[in-house]
């Protein structure tokens, strides 16, 4: 039960936003401009989400500079065709005190809870195990399907007497100097770290359960002229946006559609790798058995140089068991180790709510999604009313820039919003058979994508087989299916 005192500092809301990520930023700034009102939950300390996170050796992104940001805020002070972390932080930061939502957003507050009130039309959202309640008509999951690390399930995880952590919490105060360290998994993540530890530590073992597929990077610092000329004709930086958006998403064409055309890119990606890696044994234990784009395509330039180090070792070999000195392999050897990195990504698939989420009946949102999650559109839940998940199931993306879709996601929970706001009475929940009928043709068009037939196991898939993941088309497609709130699929709770 909550009290009068829990709540009277927070009046009624047009919507609380959980998550200060690209998502949770993206809705605020909109919010902000239509004169709603509205709080940001932000349960760390500062604002960014997986780029506050992820501040392992390396980190960067995989999709271009001009399109990894907000279309209605260009950043012409790009350094790189390829923005770093630090960055990209820096620049969620700008756009939070540019368009003036940092005195919205309240740090330290980790949701507990959220619950609707059927006869109110109102969501309670109880923060730090009861410490404080908001109340708002609706309710907006901001918290990114990147932002809970999955640690490995290894028989001797916990007996391992060195240090251990994950990519996503690295340990800034452990120095990797002169030390024998282990990492786990060749993912994203893995293949940046790679290169800026190798040259620094007395041996380094990388764990490779399944073979990456690796392409260059086309990652140049941008020059200052070019830079200047940006800031003062951002007509340029459109056109060079446009061309970029374009590009990526030719590649949908293939992924989605004909998978067979990427047996030219695999040529190439295998031409790649002959040039940087001239050891045949090396070659093969690099050589992925499952059709390019199947898993994430990576992009590095040094990742393959750094295997040939002396003191590098690429082992193919399963891990048997982690023991308190190392890692052992099903071949019975065992490798001493005084660092362990998980690079092992993240609960995506079926990563749920990190915290109860109540609807209609006292539906529970995890309980619901017990055999994988759906939504119409990646963004409201059947039961749910008023409630909207930003980057949702199936709105990633394996060919474009998420900020893309989320903008697009924007527009259509805006819509809702403003809906909302002129007429509180109501609330707004979409049929089970509509939600079933639109995920049904969802799964039909992902069943022919090189995702689901390119012979891979990846973390797009959640257990029960189901692509519960990515958009299986073009973006511009998800747009326009999300220029509005489609109010007339909804049953209005009166």
């Amino acid at each position: 039960m909550y009290t009068n005192a829990q709540i009277h500092n927070n009046p009624l809301l047009d919507a609380v936003i959980v998550g200060s990520g690209f998502s949770g930023l993206c809705i605020a700034i909109k919010m902000q401009q239509a004169g709603l009102k509205y709080v940001v939950l932000e349960q760390a300390e500062t604002i960014g989400g997986t780029w506050r996170d992820n501040t392992y050796p390396g980190a960067a992104c995989d999709v271009p500079s001009n399109l990894y940001c907000f279309s209605f805020a260009p950043n012409p002070a790009w350094s790189r065709t390829y923005p770093q972390q630090a960055e990209i932080q820096k620049y969620m930061n700008d756009c939070a005190d540019r368009f003036a939502i940092r005195t919205n957003i309240q740090f330290g507050k980790q949701v507990s809870s959220a619950r609707f009130d059927a006869v109110r039309k109102v969501w309670r959202i109880e923060t730090n195990n009861g410490a404080e309640v908001f109340e708002a008509r609706s309710l907006v999951m901001g918290v990114g399907g990147l932002s809970r690390p999955q640690m490995p399930k290894i028989d001797g995880i916990k007996s391992f007497k060195g240090e251990l952590f994950h990519t996503a919490r690295w340990r800034h105060d452990i120095s990797l100097e002169g030390k024998r360290v282990g990492i786990i998994g060749t993912g994203a993540s893995a293949i940046q770290i790679v290169p800026e530890i190798a040259g620094k530590v007395r041996q380094l073992n990388i764990f490779q359960r399944t073979p990456p597929w690796l392409i260059f990077k086309p990652d140049f610092a941008i020059p200052a002229w070019r830079r200047a000329l940006r800031a003062k004709f951002p007509i340029l930086q459109k056109l060079n946006r446009a061309y970029t958006y374009a590009w990526h998403e030719s590649w949908a064409i293939a992924f989605t559609r004909f998978p067979g055309m990427l047996k030219i890119v695999q040529l190439l990606a295998k031409g790649f790798m002959s040039l940087n890696i001239r050891d045949k044994a090396l070659q093969e234990k690099l050589k992925p058995d499952y059709v390019i784009g199947c898993k994430r395509v990576l992009l590095s330039n040094n990742y393959l140089s750094s295997l040939k180090k002396p003191n590098v070792n690429l082992i193919t070999e399963n891990i048997e068991c982690i023991t308190p000195g190392g890692i052992k392999t099903r071949d019975g050897r065992e490798y001493e180790l005084d660092i362990i990195i998980a690079s092992t990504g993240f609960l995506a698939a079926e990563a749920g709510s990190p915290f109860p989420v109540y609807g209609l009946d006292d539906k529970e949102l995890n309980a619901h999604w017990k055999n994988g999650p759906s939504a119409y559109l990646g963004t409201c839940v059947s039961g749910f009313p008023n409630f909207f998940i930003m980057t949702g199931p199936n709105t990633a993306l394996g060919h474009n820039s998420m900020i893309y879709m989320i903008e697009s996601q924007a527009s259509y929970v805006m819509s809702a919003l403003q809906l909302i706001h002129q007429s509180p009475q109501l609330a707004f929940d979409i049929p089970q058979k509509m939600q079933d009928s639109y995920n049904e043709a969802l799964q039909k068009r992902l069943a022919k994508t090189v995702w689901n037939t390119g012979g891979c196991s990846s973390w797009y898939l959640a257990s029960n087989g189901l692509n519960t993941t990515l958009w299986p088309d073009f973006t511009f497609l998800y747009r326009h299916k999300t220029r509005r709130f489609d109010v007339e699929h909804y049953q209005r709770l009166v």
